[in-house]
């Protein structure tokens, strides 16, 4: 079994309640049928069964985990999240599989790139996006703890980065100086494009914090307004539409404590992407490191008019490994 299959297991062995549920989605639950018997429930290819199947389970004291692709899931299913669970608050923990620039291969009709945006509108709904399978498997038994529903971007990539603190939601992960030129907030799989985008700009002489959010809802606000203040642009990165995401977010928050920002969104505001392998979608969409690291000098450029011979240093750096711009 995969890690994710073994924590579900046995977790599953310690508490009786639990429940793992699918819409004919197995891919990263396959070896869990043989082991939980009639704990394991697929209802097939209809997610709004499936929803109200786990939201029933909840009212009688069970704790279901659902899988379905997170484009079905968050839009086929909306209503169902919506009236059957999240009115009547159930703890219901609902995982999307290949969310934003994970569906790679798929065309629009399986890209979940406003996933976030369907989620956050829902009252006491928790948006998770792990950045790797370590934070995923510490992300699956906070939810659970939690007395009301959660969504989780699922993501089980390598971790790529030492995590420096204990996995909370609400609390994002700071990478480098609370005090920076440029803080880039993200989540899920761009934390690592973020990550190697600060060494790039760092080797420009730019430093650079990475706050990896780690939730969307609950938002760490402390970290938001503490980077609008210090530093000198706040980079927003995240494979969703403008509206609705962390952008939306972020900027909702500031407006509310009436705090001015430079801001840098990059996302695909009202654009779908184009298919293909993961590492092409990064650079075409202008996700890649490089593409990211490139973007933010020049418009720092462009704001300060000094950066120009910065832009050759990061492109020449040993780390750039495709055309920046």
């Amino acid at each position: 079994m995969t890690p994710y299959e073994d924590l579900l297991y046995s977790m599953a062995q310690a508490d009786e309640r639990i429940v793992v549920m699918t819409a004919e989605n197995r891919a990263a639950i396959r070896a869990l049928p043989h082991h939980l018997g009639n704990r394991f429930i697929d209802v097939g290819i209809c997610e709004q069964t499936l929803l109200g199947a786990a939201a029933g389970l909840a009212l009688r004291g069970r704790r279901p985990v659902v899988h379905a692709l997170a484009a079905f899931l968050t839009m086929r299913g909306f209503e169902f999240i919506r009236t059957d669970i999240g009115i009547a608050n159930l703890p219901v923990i609902l995982v999307g599989a290949v969310p934003g620039l994970l569906s790679d291969g798929n065309g629009p009709t399986h890209q979940a790139i406003e996933d976030v945006a369907l989620m956050r509108a829902i009252p006491q709904m928790k948006v998770i996006a792990p950045a790797d399978e370590n934070e995923l498997l510490q992300a699956i038994p906070e939810a659970l703890k939690s007395e009301g529903p959660c969504y989780i971007r699922y993501y089980d990539g390598p971790c790529k980065h030492t995590h420096l603190d204990r996995y909370n939601f609400g609390v994002a992960e700071v990478h480098g100086s609370r005090r920076a030129d440029v803080v880039i907030a993200t989540y899920g799989m761009l934390v690592a494009e973020a990550l190697e985008a600060r060494v790039l700009l760092e080797a420009a002489g730019i430093t650079v914090t990475v706050l990896n959010m780690r939730t969307v809802v609950p938002l760490d606000e402390q970290a938001i307004l503490q980077a609008a203040a210090q530093s000198k642009l706040l980079v927003l990165l995240e494979d969703h539409f403008e509206v609705g995401g962390l952008y939306s977010a972020v900027c909702e928050r500031l407006v509310g404590e009436q705090v001015r920002a430079n801001i840098l969104p990059l996302n695909l505001k009202n654009r779908w992407f184009r298919p293909g392998l993961l590492k092409d979608v990064l650079s075409e969409s202008g996700f890649s490191a490089q593409r990211v690291a490139s973007t933010i000098l020049q418009h720092l450029e462009k704001q300060h008019g000094e950066l120009s011979i910065r832009t050759t240093a990061v492109s020449k750096h040993s780390a750039v490994t495709d055309t920046l711009g």
